[in-house]
């Protein structure tokens, strides 16, 4: 599916502002995916906020400072942000600025000409939510315009967006009060009659001219739109399990959530592994590796086993306390039966410990 942005090649007065501001050192570019930073090596910081005497024209700095204020947030692991954070927002010629508002799916500052930030609620049990945004399957990301009015403000900014060919900041809902932030992101269709957008992720970063005149064409930004998705489902499936054991290893208790991961039972390739409570454990990062290396087995019965090769060798305190000494225990499961590992699931991953 192909589908336009603007329907013009970048002006060159733009190109060239950016270019210039590239040029003095104060732009460096983010990962559409995980948000690292690939800073400019003539510059000795990250920071592409503009002061006011900037060439480009308010929107545009507003712009450059949520990224960066994003990239800051969210830092090199990419992390999830909480409504507080969204709220909280950055400093910008003076001024807080919401990178979005509780109430608002569609956010626009007053200094802005366009919609800065677009708001997906995160989905509850038992609960239709107001708006059927759509992130799975194949193609763009649909996105349902505020009310039923296409006139509203909101989704003119919205559509204004689209005009401009201006970057947006997605938050996707993982669960109540937690979101994940996608930039850039771009309006590339708009479907009035069925009050809805058509949005795509992209591969552009801030050192790149593209980004603030829509950005690269329909090939990268398909590209960036299915991993952004895939990325959305892996972000979804830590959350959950994480939270089910209470943000600890179930080998080890280790209680700082920045170490957890949560791992698969039965990998993505098979078509039961799907990203599931009931499908995953979490793990510390050593406990995660040592999983899939088939260092560390569980059986059915929840009990941890550690390869013989592994219990012979003698080696430092990490491999005695870490490894040798959880051979034999019970790993942690959570309190609600229906989050606790499923056991047919781990029979099957034991037997290819056991055969490794």
């Amino acid at each position: 599916m192909r589908v336009g942005i603007s329907g013009r090649r970048p002006a060159a007065t733009a190109l060239g502002r950016l270019s210039q501001v590239v040029e003095e050192g104060s732009i460096c570019a983010i990962c559409v995916i995980c948000g690292s930073p690939f800073p400019n090596p003539e510059s000795r910081t990250y920071s592409p906020i503009m002061p006011s005497s900037s060439p480009l024209d308010p929107d545009l700095r507003l712009r450059l400072a949520a990224f960066e204020a994003l990239r800051r947030l969210t830092g090199e692991e990419g992390r999830v942000v909480s409504r507080g954070e969204m709220t909280a927002g950055f400093g910008f010629e003076g001024e807080r600025i919401p990178l979005a508002l509780r109430a608002r799916g569609i956010w626009k500052p007053r200094q802005a000409e366009a919609a800065l930030s677009i708001t997906t609620a995160a989905p509850r049990p038992g609960v239709t939510p107001p708006y059927d945004d759509e992130v799975g399957g194949e193609g763009w990301f649909h996105y349902r315009y505020q009310g039923t009015d296409p006139d509203a403000a909101d989704n003119r900014a919205l559509r204004r967006a689209r005009e401009l060919g201006r970057p947006l900041v997605y938050f996707y809902g993982l669960e109540p009060g937690w979101y994940v932030p996608i930039w850039p992101v771009y309006v590339v269709e708009d479907r009035p009659a069925e009050l809805t957008v058509l949005l795509a992720a992209d591969v552009t970063g801030l050192g790149d001219a593209r980004l603030l005149e829509g950005g690269s064409d329909a090939g990268p930004k398909e590209y960036a739109t299915v991993t952004a998705k895939r990325r959305l489902h892996q972000a979804r499936f830590r959350q959950l399990v994480v939270k089910a054991y209470q943000e600890r290893c179930t080998v080890c208790r280790l209680h700082h959530p920045v170490l957890l991961d949560a791992a698969h039972i039965l990998e993505d390739r098979d078509q039961r592994g799907l990203p599931e409570v009931p499908n995953g454990m979490a793990l510390c990062k050593i406990h995660h590796g040592a999983y899939d290396a088939n260092i560390l087995g569980v059986d059915p019965d929840y009990r941890i086993h550690i390869r013989k090769d592994i219990l012979d060798e003698i080696d430092g305190p990490m491999l005695r306390h870490g490894l040798q000494e959880m051979h034999g225990s019970l790993i942690q499961v959570p309190k609600r039966a229906v989050w606790r590992p499923r056991r047919e699931y781990l029979e099957e991953r034991f037997g290819r410990w056991k055969a490794a």
